[in-house]
């Protein structure tokens, strides 16, 4: 589980929630392959689909001089799930 760094929780992601997605920010370096081999072995669900992007860089200005951030080194994980399964700990509700 070197590859998965957390899960996220943004208004999107509780909204994915309901359609069986969960998204985790993974390193930038972890291919599909690897991310899908471990969720599926970790958790013990069955994953049908993933997509992945890069978060946007963030602007900061120095005097008149508009730069930006440095690359992430991690991308952004959006997992699907086969129907009847789920991952217990993002599903638990909070009291």
């Amino acid at each position: 589980m070197d590859g998965i760094k957390y899960a996220v929780f943004t208004e999107k992601s509780i909204r994915l929630l309901e359609n069986n997605q969960y998204t985790s920010n993974v390193e930038s370096g972890s291919t599909r392959t690897e991310i899908k081999h471990w969720v599926e072995l970790f958790f013990g669900v069955k994953v049908i689909a993933m997509n992945s992007h890069r978060l946007p860089r963030k602007g900061r200005r120095m005097g008149l001089i508009m730069g930006h951030t440095m690359h992430y080194n991690y991308r952004r994980m959006i997992i699907t799930l086969q129907p009847g399964y789920y991952i217990p700990p993002l599903i638990e509700k909070r009291t």
